[in-house]
């Protein structure tokens, strides 16, 4: 109790005074693009700094796994699908969601209408490429419509599918769908199939820290929460300058895209974090979204049990 008695003094001191003295990391699940924009806007615009934060924003990508620099205790917050952190805490990692922020899938399988597919009936005996960790959605939705697919195993690009390996790929609806678009096939010529629309609507980025943080630090776990959500809401309301402080991250990070695909992946963010353009749910993890998404990871044996929702989901932070 002393020591969350000194730390909340010590936040409230640093705010007061402007002076950010509180150090925290925060790692995103991937690398810099606007998938993660409200947080790069936190930081540039100075809302955590202003709650008495200073936040170190690291790198993300393949060659870090959010999930276990998070179990190891190498960053103090991260990002996670939400399926990866049911899976995490049901493996012993005492990791907490302390905000969701996506609360709409953005999973998806594109073919080519010219390839005869036009209805998930249609699917039937193609060759249909999915990612290993994100393979239970099409899974359940192949299930659904009583489909036998050929699966392949897809890598992080679409080339495969653009070459005419499979018949149909997983996309996400703002990054590898735009880029399906921008190799020259236009959107008439595709027949997609948003998994959310079929009943397998899976929330996907949340907030997360680990409970020894939640418990000892919660001044700190709400001003990242808090700061994280201002920065998400300006992002919607600035999109342009939103756009050019991702951008700076994309080219520090020297990484291989432009300012067209991360303007439509910032706007897709904008459909899936505030759905039809409520944003009353930003930060919320809804209970019967969280069961159904935990029943189809337990049935499909992913998981042993599904984590108590009270014990998984902290939405103290969240709140205003």
């Amino acid at each position: 109790m002393l020591c969350i008695w000194l730390w909340a003094c010590l936040l409230a001191t640093g705010a007061a005074r402007g002076d950010a003295s509180v150090s925290v990391d925060f790692l995103p699940q991937w690398s810099p693009q606007s998938q993660f924009a409200g947080y790069y806007v936190a930081d540039a615009k100075g809302f955590y700094e202003r709650r008495g934060l200073r936040v170190k924003v690291v790198r993300g990508g393949p060659d870090r796994p959010a999930g276990a620099y998070l179990a190891n205790r190498r960053v103090t917050f991260t990002t996670l699908f939400l399926t990866e952190g049911i899976a995490l805490r049901d493996q012993g990692v005492p990791l907490v969601n302390i905000g969701q922020i996506v609360q709409r899938s953005a999973l998806m399988l594109v073919a080519r209408k010219k390839s005869g597919i036009r209805n998930p009936d249609d699917l039937d005996g193609r060759r249909v490429s999915v990612w290993d960790e994100f393979r239970l959605q099409p899974l359940a939705f192949f299930r659904q419509n009583h489909l036998s697919v050929s699966l392949v195993p897809q890598g992080y690009t679409p080339n495969l599918f653009l070459m005419g390996g499979v018949d149909a790929a997983s996309a996400m609806w703002y990054n590898e769908y735009h880029v399906i678009l921008n190799s020259g096939i236009d959107a008439d010529e595709l027949s997609t199939f948003l998994l959310a629309d079929y009943g397998f609507n899976f929330p996907e980025d949340g907030i997360y820290c680990l409970e020894e943080t939640l418990d000892g630090k919660p001044e700190a776990v709400r001003a990242f929460v808090q700061g994280s959500i201002e920065g998400w809401r300006y992002t919607f309301d600035h999109p342009e300058e939103a756009l050019a402080i991702v951008m700076a991250s994309v080219d520090a990070a020297n990484l291989p895209t432009n300012r067209v695909h991360q303007r439509w992946m910032l706007a897709r963010m904008g459909d899936i974090i505030c759905p039809g353009g409520n944003c009353d749910d930003l930060g919320k993890l809804n209970e019967a979204n969280y069961l159904f998404v935990g029943r189809q990871l337990r049935g499909n044996g992913i998981i042993q049990a599904i984590p108590d929702y009270q014990e998984f989901y902290d939405p103290r932070h969240a709140t205003p």
